[in-house]
């Protein structure tokens, strides 16, 4: 009996531990004015955090994304990248009509509306977007990671060999997808 009142007294005193904050790793922007990071605060509640050294500057209540993926803020404070390394499939869409053995030219279905990068103000309204397709080439598709629903395209992350996304001194987010050359996101 004691064991039992023992746990359960143990179980209480955990239950806010469980309910505590989980902050992604801090960005610095290039010139190294502000830093930028997403904030879990519970189920389906998030924070995203633009500081200086002097303290808070703006955040939005908001999830746009999760603490594990990557988040880049302007040389002026005022806008964030966010890169998700990994995303959901794109749903189907009804297969085209073609001739008879005629392959459909284009993208495949589950590459064309994939959303990997957003570019956000602080008032939490997305400024620009990049799709799959708009940053790995149709050739290069192959080379995209799939798991049941979900794609991994980015290389440094996830478990897939080469350089992570970064911030240059120049103020331009670089980073390499799967199987293709540098690309760069400028605010």
């Amino acid at each position: 009996m004691r064991h039992a009142a023992l746990a359960l007294f143990l179980c209480v005193l955990s239950l806010p531990a469980l309910a505590e904050e989980r902050k992604g790793r801090a960005r610095v922007s290039a010139n190294g004015l502000y830093s930028v990071r997403m904030v879990d605060v519970g189920p389906g509640k998030c924070r995203l955090e633009v500081t200086k050294e002097s303290g808070p500057v703006w955040q939005l209540e908001q999830c746009l994304g999760t603490v594990d993926d990557f988040y880049f803020v302007s040389n002026d404070g005022e806008r964030v990248w966010v890169l998700w390394p990994l995303v959901e499939k794109g749903k189907a869409r009804p297969a085209p009509k073609t001739k008879k053995g005629k392959k459909p030219k284009g993208p495949p279905d589950w590459a064309t509306e994939v959303l990997v990068a957003g570019q956000y103000g602080r008032d939490g309204q997305r400024i620009l977007e990049r799709r799959l397709t708009d940053l790995v080439p149709a050739k290069q598709l192959s080379e995209v990671r799939h798991m049941t629903h979900h794609l991994k395209w980015l290389e440094g992350t996830l478990g897939i060999p080469g350089k992570g996304p970064r911030l240059t001194d120049a103020g331009v987010v670089e980073f390499e997808p799967v199987g293709g050359t540098t690309r760069q996101l400028n605010f």
